[in-house]
């Protein structure tokens, strides 16, 4: 017998390595989602950027935006709406990381229902992701 006993095997998203490469080489985010807008990985960059100046809907809506591209990508990779997505597979860093702005930016704006559902979320991917 093979495959996961215990649920559905992880989903792993496909490496994109030009726009991740120009995201490791210092380029604007923003640059980088106007030219792939559905690279998760930007959309999170300019979340974080957002939530570190305090620009709290600004950061909700690129957090929801880099979310939802990566629930696309999510279900093209077989993802059936359950199931671990690890944070040790690169390629995902993007989507959890868009996962976790937009959990922290609904804090921020007092949305707790989406809060408490994005960090759920968060944790059903993996429990090791960082938060």
């Amino acid at each position: 017998m093979t495959g996961n006993l215990l649920g559905p095997e992880p989903t792993l998203l496909p490496a994109r390595d030009e726009p991740q490469g120009m995201l490791d080489g210092g380029t604007d985010p923003a640059q980088v989602a106007a030219h792939w807008p559905d690279f998760s990985a930007a959309w999170a960059a300019l979340a974080e950027n957002a939530l570190a100046a305090g620009e709290n809907v600004s950061a909700y809506a690129y957090a929801r935006t880099g979310y939802h591209r990566g629930l696309d990508q999510l279900r093209r990779s077989g993802w059936k709406g359950f199931g671990p997505i690890p944070w040790s597979h690169a390629p995902n860093q993007g989507f959890l990381r868009a996962l976790a702005a937009l959990a922290r930016a609904a804090k921020a704006i007092d949305d707790v229902e989406e809060y408490e559902r994005c960090s759920t979320f968060l944790t059903d991917s993996d429990p090791t992701a960082p938060h």
